[in-house]
Formats: C-alpha cells, structure tokens, sequence
C-alpha cells in the first residue's frame, strides 16, 4: 500500500461518512435548516454522526484493501 492508496482511502472514507452520517441524522429528524439554528445538543449529534461514520467508513476501505 503506498501513499496514493492511503489518501484516497482517508479521502473516500470520509466524505462516504459524511454523507451516510448527515443523511441519518437529516432521516432522524435532528437537523436545523442552518447550523446557526440548530441547538447545542443537536449540533454535538450530528458532528459525533460524521465522525463515527467516516471512521466506519475508513476502517472498511482499510479492512478492503487489506484483505
């Protein structure tokens, strides 16, 4: 595994996460329109969302690339 293979396995595993993450939360209901209006606690939802699901996703592609 060289240096391309790692960045683009971070690159894609993060922007998979960020997507599977904000489309869960927007399906959850605990999504303000803007990010000005959205409340402490929703706020903290939806950045722990993101994060556990891009490191999921990262995780998975190194799991692939590995195997």
């Amino acid at each position: 595994m060289d240096l391309f293979d790692i960045l683009m396995i971070i690159a894609l595993g993060t922007l998979a996460g960020t997507m599977i993450g904000l489309l869960i939360g927007y399906a959850a209901k605990c999504q303000g329109y803007r990010w000005s209006l959205m409340t402490h606690k929703e706020k903290m939802i939806k950045s722990g969302l993101v994060l556990f699901f891009s490191a999921a996703c990262i995780a998975g592609l190194v799991w692939y690339e590995l195997m």
